[in-house]
C-alpha cells in the first residue's frame, strides 16, 4: 500500500483526537479537585464536547469544503493542539471549557474529511484497508491512551496530561505538512450557501441515508451500555480494581484485533462483515443480560468489545463508497449521526440507570442492534455482500 508515512501520521492524529476527548472520564476526580468543582459539573466536558461537534460537524465542513486537504487536515489538529496547551493553563473551570470547545469545533471537520483523505492515499479497491489502518488509532487511544493517561494524571497530574497531548498534536501537525502529499478539494463550489445546502442534500441519497440511520440507531444502544459497562461488570461478574481495569483493557485490546482482521476484508465483503458484527454483538449483550457469572460476562465483553470497535471501519467506508462524489458532506452528516449516537445513548443509558434498569441497558442495546440489522439486510446499495473484484488503478495523484 503507497503512501503508508501519510496514514501512519492520520492514524497519529485519530489516537491523540481520541485519547483527548474522552481523558476527562479518567481524570474526572483529578480535575474537579485541581478547580474546585463538583464531579458532575467536570461531566459537562465530555458532554458539551459532543454536542458542540455534533451541532457544528455539517456548517464547518461546508465551509471549508473548498480548502485543499494537507493544510485543512493540519489545521484541524493544530487547534487541537493549541486548544489542549490552554486546557493545561486554565486557571478556571469556564477556561478550561472554552479551550476543549475550541477542540470541539475543529472535531467535526477533523473527522469528516480524515476518511475521505485516507482513501484518496490508495486505489479504491483499498479504500476500506487505509481507513482501517487509520481507525487503527482510535483502538490504540482506547488501549493504551487513555489507561496511561489516566495513570500520568494520577501521579503527576491532569495538567501534565493535557500538556503531553498538545505536544504530541503538534508533532502530529508537522508529519502531516511533512508525509502527507498536496490533495486538492474535492470540488470547488460556487458559494457559502450552495456548499451548505450540497451538505444538506446529500441526505437525499438513499445509501448515505440507510448508512447513518444504521449508525445512528446501533450506536444510541451501544453507547447507552457502554457508557455503564464497569457497574455492568461488577454486577454481573463482581469484578473491580484491578480485575475491573483488566477486563476494560481487554475491551479495548479485542477492538484492535477486530480492526485488524476488518481491515483485511472490509473491501471485498462489507455487508457480511457488518452482519456478522452485529450478529455478535446481539449474542454478546444478551448474555449480559441475566447474571451468568465471571466467564460468560468476560466472554460477552470482549466478544462486545471486538465487534464494537470494528464496525465504525466498515460504516465509514460504507459512506464514501455510496456518495463518491461528494465524500466530505457525506462523512460530515456521517459524523453527525455517530454523536447523535454518542449523546442519545449516554443520555438515554443515564435514564434507565437513574430508574434502577441497569440490567436492562445490554438488553436495550441488543433490541437496536437487531433494528440496525434490519436496516443493513434492507440496504444491499449502501452494504453489499460482495464488492466485485477490479483491476487497481493509480491512485489518485497529488496536485
Amino acid at each position: 500500500m503507497t503512501h503508508r508515512a501519510a496514514l501512519a501520521a492520520l492514524g497519529a492524529s485519530t489516537f491523540v483526537y481520541v485519547t483527548a476527548e474522552t481523558i476527562p472520564i479518567g481524570l474526572l476526580p483529578e480535575i474537579a479537585h485541581g478547580l474546585s468543582v463538583d464531579e458532575a459539573a467536570v461531566g459537562l466536558l465530555v458532554t458539551s464536547y459532543a454536542a458542540v461537534a455534533g451541532l457544528t460537524s455539517i456548517p464547518l465542513t461546508a465551509l471549508t469544503m473548498r480548502f485543499p486537504r494537507r493544510g485543512l487536515i493540519a489545521v484541524t489538529v493544530a487547534l487541537f493542539a493549541i486548544s489542549q496547551f490552554a486546557a493545561a493553563l486554565a486557571p478556571t473551570f469556564g477556561v478550561l471549557i472554552v479551550s476543549r470547545l475550541l477542540c470541539a469545533l475543529a472535531h467535526g471537520v477533523f473527522w469528516a474529511t480524515i476518511g475521505p483523505i485516507a482513501a484518496r492515499l490508495v486505489p479504491p479497491s483499498q479504500g476500506g484497508k487505509a481507513i482501517a489502518l487509520v481507525f487503527f488509532g482510535n483502538s490504540l487511544a482506547i488501549v493504551l491512551g487513555v489507561p496511561l493517561g489516566t495513570a500520568l494524571g494520577q501521579w503527576l497530574g491532569w495538567r501534565v496530561v493535557l500538556a503531553v497531548l498538545a505536544i504530541l498534536g503538534a508533532g502530529c501537525v508537522a508529519a502531516l505538512l511533512v508525509v502527507l502529499p498536496r490533495l486538492a478539494a474535492d470540488h470547488v463550489s460556487a458559494g457559502i450557501g450552495a456548499t451548505l445546502r450540497d451538505a444538506v442534500g446529500v441526505l437525499r441519497n438513499r445509501g448515505v441515508a440507510a448508512v447513518c440511520v444504521t449508525t445512528a440507531v446501533l450506536m444510541i444502544g451501544l453507547f447507552a451500555a457502554y457508557t455503564y459497562l464497569a457497574p455492568l461488570v461488577r454486577r454481573d461478574a463482581g469484578l473491580e480494581g484491578a480485575g475491573l481495569s483488566a477486563l476494560l483493557l481487554g475491551f479495548g485490546a479485542a477492538g484492535l484485533v477486530g480492526n485488524w482482521f476488518i481491515g483485511r476484508w472490509v473491501d471485498r465483503r462489507p455487508g457480511g462483515l457488518l452482519i456478522l458484527l452485529i450478529a455478535i454483538m446481539v449474542v454478546a449483550l444478551a448474555l449480559l443480560v441475566p447474571v451468568l457469572g465471571t466467564v460468560p460476562t468476560v466472554v460477552a465483553v470482549l466478544a462486545w468489545g471486538g465487534a464494537m470497535t470494528a464496525t465504525p471501519v466498515i460504516l465509514q467506508a460504507a459512506i464514501l463508497r455510496v456518495a463518491p462524489q461528494a465524500a466530505d458532506a457525506a462523512s460530515a452528516v456521517y459524523v453527525v449521526a455517530f454523536q447523535i449516537g454518542i449523546g442519545a445513548g449516554s443520555l438515554l443509558g443515564e435514564r434507565f440507570v437513574r430508574a434502577g434498569w441497569l440490567g436492562a441497558l445490554p438488553l436495550l442495546a441488543a433490541v437496536l442492534a437487531v433494528a440496525a440489522l434490519v436496516v443493513v439486510r434492507a440496504s444491499a446499495t449502501a452494504f453489499p455482500r460482495r464488492l466485485p473484484a477490479e483491476a487497481p488503478p493509480e491512485p489518485v495523484p497529488a496536485t
